[in-house]
């Protein structure tokens, strides 16, 4: 049974991806200088993502700070994307 901070992540997570993929053809034909900071925010990503599997069906029982953490990173791979799009 999901839970609403469960769902909160894994909306995240997918949400995240979905933009990962639509810039994933722009930064490829895009600038150079873009493509450094896509692989570190595509490799984030994929941290946080593996990271939350094991976690998703306990979220519920982890500490607040884990939450907190998940939020935080999301927060900065989201602006990271952001920050691509904007420069394309």
């Amino acid at each position: 049974m999901s839970t609403p901070k469960s769902q909160a992540i894994a909306q995240l997570i997918q949400g995240l991806k979905q933009d990962r993929d639509e810039l994933k053809l722009k930064v490829h034909l895009g600038k150079m200088e873009l493509q450094q900071e896509w692989q570190l925010l595509a490799d984030q990503l994929d941290e946080l993502s593996h990271r939350y599997d094991p976690l998703k069906d306990a979220v519920e029982e982890t500490a607040e700070e884990v939450w907190d953490s998940f939020k935080m990173v999301g927060g900065e791979i989201r602006e990271g994307f952001k920050r691509i799009r904007k420069a394309l």
